[in-house]
């Protein structure tokens, strides 16, 4: 070997290195936790995606103002992705090699698809609360993805649920029609396996009608309904699609009290152009809304009164603000349970932050010391559930805000579990990943 190819294998091995060791490095000098926001404030989803991302920030900006995480201060930056899965994907591979970098939060069921095959390699992982894969509740298979409080397949199960109760009891639904409006992309097919499963249980005739994204046209879907004439309409939608539909039920006169939307279809922005006419539509809710609870009390007293607030003044509480403020706690409880084992005070590393996931312990005494009495239920995963809680509850839009909510439901384990674990085996034999050992949930 001459001088000059010794010089280059040095060269070439030196740099492999260093791009090994950088992420390590990097995490080991970070003075500040980061955390990458993934946010779409354009685009036909802006006006769902905006107070999300905007109740993210001031949380941020909330435990910023009250001393950090233990001390240490958290960094953050937004990342556009429009609701693309590529910019979705480009916004990951950018900032996932920050200083201190602690999870991500792709709010998007495409964007979490890509980049589920991603995070084990990059040690870093995945919180897709009430969205994503609703296999990946299975801990044992996907060990870097975490669906807290909620899959689309105990979303679907839950509307069931409600139904069944409104109609005096489970046996009502046998001969009834129940027709699935959804987003044609993989959000809007999630639900579909456990509704056929549902359908095959009680008796009910499922069908199917697609609406093509972002669902501003829904003339030849609503032909359907009026042709069809389902008892029940569930609306799988999300941004533009979701007022579209309403208008669409109004011109066709489908009753607005037979449909029943995801939690990602109740929010402010998905009625409030169709206002009195979407009396009595319902829609899941995974939170509360309004400015009541401490934390947004708090927020608004040290973020919005001090001239830090993200968006509008008045936005603050809304259903999807407060789901927002809601994700970002999560992730911070995430790290401060990461600092009660690997140091507090300390900037976690990505594997760190997800034992950290994997073992919140979010009792109602936690959530109260948090300012989050009667926002939500408590959380507590573990290495075999990544999802920490499967309840939710239904409200009706009054014709100018949300209310009339229900009791809280509990999705039927009897059905999730096993389709979780036969989909999470699959998964495992198409990807060739073995399932963790038990030493492994200590790790």
């Amino acid at each position: 070997m001459t001088l000059k190819s010794l010089a280059l294998t040095a060269a070439l091995v030196a740099t492999t290195l260093g791009t090994a060791l950088a992420p390590s490095l990097a995490q080991a000098q970070a003075k500040e936790q980061f955390f990458p926001l993934l946010v779409y404030r354009t685009g036909p989803y802006a006006p769902n995606g905006t107070p999300w991302a905007n109740g993210k920030q001031d949380y941020i900006k909330l435990v910023n103002a009250t001393g950090g995480i233990n001390g240490v201060k958290i960094a953050y930056e937004e990342c556009e992705t429009g609701y693309a899965t590529d910019k979705g994907v480009e916004c990951y591979e950018r900032l996932k090699g920050r200083p201190g970098v602690a999870l991500f939060d792709p709010q998007a069921t495409g964007i979490t698809f890509a980049l589920t095959d991603k995070v084990p390699t990059d040690k870093i992982p995945l919180i897709t609360l009430g969205y994503g894969l609703s296999a990946s509740q299975d801990g044992g298979v996907f060990k870097w993805n975490f669906p807290l409080m909620g899959s689309y397949w105990t979303a679907a199960d839950i509307l069931i649920q409600h139904i069944g109760k409104k109609e005096g009891g489970m046996d009502k639904l046998k001969g009834k029609k129940i027709a699935l409006v959804y987003h044609d992309s993989p959000f809007g097919k999630e639900p579909i396996p456990l509704l056929q499963e549902r359908a095959k249980q009680n008796g009910f005739e499922l069908s199917l009608i697609p609406v093509t994204a972002p669902g501003v046209e829904q003339k030849s879907a609503w032909l359907q309904v009026r042709q069809s004439r389902p008892d029940f309409v569930l609306l799988w939608g999300w941004g533009v699609m979701n007022s579209t539909a309403l208008k669409e039920a109004v011109a066709t006169g489908y009753p607005r009290e037979k449909m029943y939307g995801v939690w990602w279809a109740g929010a402010e922005p998905d009625v409030k152009d169709v206002g009195a006419n979407a009396k009595g539509y319902n829609a899941l809710a995974l939170n509360t809304s309004g400015t009541q609870p401490k934390v947004i009390q708090d927020i608004l007293k040290q973020v919005h009164d001090k001239g830090q607030g993200t968006g509008p003044k008045d936005e603050v509480g809304s259903v999807l603000y407060t789901r927002g403020v809601i994700i970002q706690m999560l992730t911070i409880e995430a790290v401060r349970r990461a600092q009660e084992r690997f140091g507090k005070g300390k900037v976690m590393t990505g594997e760190q932050v997800r034992w950290g996931m994997e073992n919140l312990a979010l009792d109602q005494k936690k959530l109260d010391a948090l300012g989050f009495s009667g926002v939500m239920r408590p959380v507590s995963t573990s290495c075999q559930d990544h999802m920490g809680s499967s309840w939710a509850r239904v409200h009706t839009w009054d014709g100018a805000k949300w209310g009339g909510m229900s009791d809280w439901y509990e999705a039927d384990s009897q059905i999730i579990k096993p389709m979780v674990k036969a989909a999470a085996d699959k998964y495992a034999g198409e990807k060739k990943i073995t399932r963790r050992e038990a030493a492994d949930c200590q790790s």
